[in-house]
């Protein structure tokens, strides 16, 4: 089976804080409306922090500060296995703006649970939801 690389940023309101967290919803796709968080594939050359950054200009047009690894999530989708990279992150300057997201939204500790979640994604969810201050 074929793995994919990836990093996702969950970006939050401060990297202190973290009160709330920014989601996408996919804009297109077999899983198009399933809720992400954002981020895309690590291109050759390229540490997960650089691809990181460069994703998030490319589809929200900001600048992030990537904090530490929150975990590696590991998934098999039914054609290909996903290995993502999971960051800390906050907005150090511009607006997220949607460029390939349908819908974003930032949501409380409380809410997380509110949309409709990549599978990748839960195992994610349960450890931001034990993370004080989210």
């Amino acid at each position: 089976m074929k793995t994919v690389r990836v990093v996702a940023a969950v970006i939050c309101d401060s990297l202190e804080k973290k009160t709330k967290i920014f989601a996408t919803a996919r804009g297109y796709g077999e899983y198009k409306g399933w809720w992400e968080f954002p981020g895309g594939k690590i291109e050759g050359g390229e540490t997960p922090e650089q691809a990181l950054i460069r994703e998030i200009r490319e589809e929200l047009t900001a600048e992030i500060s990537v904090g530490e690894l929150i975990k590696t999530v590991e998934y098999d989708y039914p054609s290909f296995h996903l290995s993502m990279d999971c960051f800390w992150a906050e907005v150090i300057s511009g607006q997220l703006e949607l460029k390939e997201a349908e819908e974003a939204r930032w949501l409380s500790k409380e809410e997380l649970l509110d949309v409709k979640w990549l599978p990748a994604d839960w195992e994610l969810i349960e450890l931001i939801r034990q993370t004080s201050g989210v």
